[in-house]
């Protein structure tokens, strides 16, 4: 998907060709009702065309030239409208084709039973179903979504992700989903199928793309409301001023009332189209570059959930920090030079292959010069790091030196015999109070020191952080650390709370207070224990690599499964708010101008006086009326690229972007259709055309 992340769909002469075509076909009358606005201009293009026809048998409403033009700028009016949505449906539809292009029927080895590899059936991957096991071997396609039950593998998913890097999928833990098109690169997996055939992620994420299952949000339905309650105001108006006509007419004794052509043309002005044409495309668009972001949105109510968040919550590991803590410090213990405690803590480590273990190898190796260590001069033995020990090291010639958590460190040598200091405590409860994690190293029954490993905070993050609190987010973070070491990380990134020791259990009932006091809550999740709170927050998203469960309970799947990609949610989303905003304010302030083009004209022969609203000076009635439907017809073609893209998303407060709408949006709204409409007029006036 990210093939198309940088292709713009108005730069692509297959997709414009397309559009077009698609413009001409949404001019069925059961497309066209679906916009209430729109479908306005389309019955009132059909009206002046039977007036135009009308004028040839002498039944003339005005004159033939003027009414087929009016016609034929409605009838562009409709068509520019379409093709804003068909422009932003074909960028999904050609991801969507991306998208097919992985999805093919594929051989499937299923097994009857899990644990015999070597009892197959070969059958097509559309006849299985969910709960059926399949294996899959290095160089075989995956048949189906499913979950890993035996086995790891390196698995290609850039079918579905667009990242060439190969990615790890094992059973057990939060990286055991696998996704159907994907390619197994080394070794095999036993996959237990968790979708039913054409029910596929795959098979979801064409649809969502191509639009098939986007659905109007509640905010748009809303919008729209207005816009077609604005319109039916307007037709009333518009019925009423031709009444109007009628009497001023026959009461001055004139036998010409302003035309049925001229009302419908100033019914069409004043009718909010260019946002009544722009909003689907809006729409479509938004949830687009969300799918450009690699983040399939189950609904399009998450995607404007995400616009609407003012919690976040946020992961510590991987998304505030980096993960892999680091060695900073080596700190002795009373009676051990550090250069005794930096070999011990080397040794300890040199078969620890963890970012932690190589970090503390390469401090010793930088500070203290200690490399090009001869394994094979003693006979060492490695001890491994478990869970229950919660400790790693070596033992040689009699020494047994040994690495991990204090406490861990602490049983082992009072064990040994020895005694664990109260320096030494004070050391590992002042590294825990900074945020970070104190390794402490023995030798024998001896303790030798403490190693400072330190989380990293990820480079601008705290920034980041604060332009969310400017636009009114709240920041938390969840960590499983204590609440020291929590309150000392939170500090130094920046976020506004933390959740130390989080379970389930807290995490679920934190979303739930914040929405209690009203507050929309944003998180993101990947294991079966994440599912409960994913399925309470508004907007969850689940990392692709997460189980079955956490992507069942969320509502947008990140196919990087990258937990910032959280944030770059929210600003999608409200970037999607403010476009469609900003555009609204424009559309509607648009109609000020047309007022002072359309209403002068019209009335102008019944009261001469209000030629003193002609300010544009505009040379004749049918100019000024012409001039004002084509600026109508061509403003949709100029916004287009802007509903396509969205406005620039900038981190305020909701006050001043409302300030900065009114300002651009608003003001140049006004300005607009003065300059055009004046341009268009000299224009008409130059040649002669009206």
């Amino acid at each position: 998907m990210k093939n198309e992340k940088n292709k713009s769909a108005l730069s692509d002469p297959r997709m414009i060709r397309q559009a077009i075509q698609d413009s001409f076909a949404k001019l069925d009358p059961r497309v066209q009702i679906k916009n209430p606005v729109m479908f306005l201009v389309y019955i009132s293009t059909i009206l002046t065309a039977m007036l135009t026809i009308l004028s040839l048998f002498r039944i003339k409403d005005a004159d033939t030239g003027f009414t087929l033009s009016v016609t034929i700028i409605l009838g562009f009016t409709v068509l520019f409208a379409n093709f804003a949505e068909a422009i932003a449906e074909g960028r999904g539809k050609a991801q969507a084709d991306t998208l097919r292009k992985a999805r093919k029927d594929v051989q499937a080895y299923r097994l009857s039973d899990p644990h015999r590899h070597d009892q197959f059936t070969v059958v097509s991957s559309a006849e299985l179903k969910k709960g059926d096991i399949v294996i899959v071997k290095a160089g075989e396609q995956i048949p189906g979504d499913g979950e890993v039950i035996e086995g790891a593998a390196s698995v290609d998913e850039s079918a579905i992700t667009g990242e060439s890097a190969p990615v790890i999928r094992e059973s057990g833990g939060d990286r055991s989903a696998v996704t159907g098109g994907t390619t197994v690169l080394s070794d095999w997996i036993v996959v237990q199928m968790t979708s039913e055939p054409g029910a596929s992620f795959l098979d979801k994420m064409i649809a969502m793309v191509e639009g098939a299952a986007r659905k109007k949000t509640p905010n748009e339905i809303a919008l729209q409301i207005l816009l077609v309650a604005l319109s039916i105001i307007f037709v009333l108006v518009t019925v009423s001023l031709y009444a109007y006509s009628l009497f001023s007419a026959r009461q001055q004794g004139q036998l010409n009332p302003t035309s049925v052509t001229s009302l419908v043309a100033l019914l069409i002005c004043l009718a909010p189209t260019t946002i009544g044409a722009l909003l689907s495309a809006i729409g479509i668009a938004g949830m687009s570059r969300l799918n450009q972001a690699n983040v399939l949105a189950m609904s399009g109510r998450a995607i404007e959930a995400a616009g609407d968040v003012d919690v976040l919550m946020l992961d510590k590991t991987g998304t505030i920090t980096l993960g892999n803590r680091q060695a900073s410090a080596l700190i002795p213990a009373e009676g051990v030079s550090e250069a005794e405690l930096a070999d011990a803590a080397q040794l300890s480590s040199l078969a620890d292959e963890t970012p932690e273990g190589r970090s503390i190898v390469i401090l010793a190796k930088e500070q203290f010069n200690l490399r090009g260590r001869n394994l094979q001069e003693k006979p060492m033995h490695f001890v491994p790091f478990t869970a229950k020990t919660r400790m790693s090291g070596v033992d040689y010639e009699g020494v047994c030196i040994r690495k991990g958590a204090a406490d861990a460190i602490k049983k082992h040598v009072e064990a040994l015999g020895g005694h664990f200091s109260l320096q030494c405590q004070e050391v590992v409860d002042q590294i825990a109070r900074q945020g970070g994690t104190p390794l402490v190293v023995s030798k024998n029954e001896k303790v030798m020191g403490v190693i400072h490993l330190k989380d990293i905070i990820k480079q601008g993050v705290k920034e980041k952080f604060a332009d969310l609190r400017k636009m009114g987010i709240k920041t938390i973070m969840i960590t499983g650390d204590n609440p020291l070491t929590a309150a000392a990380i939170a500090a130094e990134a920046g976020v506004d709370d933390f959740l130390a020791e989080a379970t389930p259990e807290t995490k679920l009932q934190l979303i739930r207070d914040y929405q209690a006091q009203g507050h929309l809550v944003a998180m993101t999740g990947d294991g079966t224990n994440d599912a409960p709170a994913l399925a309470q927050a508004d907007v969850a998203v689940a990392m692709n690599t997460g189980t079955q469960a956490a992507k069942e309970a969320g509502n947008m799947v990140d196919l990087d499964s990258s937990p910032t990609k959280l944030i770059q949610i929210v600003q999608i989303g409200k970037q999607l708010l403010m476009t469609r905003g900003s555009l609204t304010t424009f559309s509607i302030a648009n109609d000020v101008a047309k007022y002072f083009a359309i209403i002068p004209a019209m009335f102008v022969g019944l009261y001469p006086g209000l030629q003193a609203l002609n300010i544009m000076r505009l040379h004749s009635p049918e100019s000024a009326i012409f001039s004002a439907i084509l600026y109508n017809a061509l403003i949709i073609v100029a916004l287009i690229p802007l509903a396509l893209k969205g406005v620039r998303y900038r981190e305020v407060s909701a006050s001043k972007m409302l300030s900065h709408n009114l300002l651009v949006y608003g003001l140049g709204g006004i300005l607009a259709p003065f300059l055009f409409i004046k341009l268009f007029d000299v224009i008409l006036g130059f040649l002669g055309i009206l």
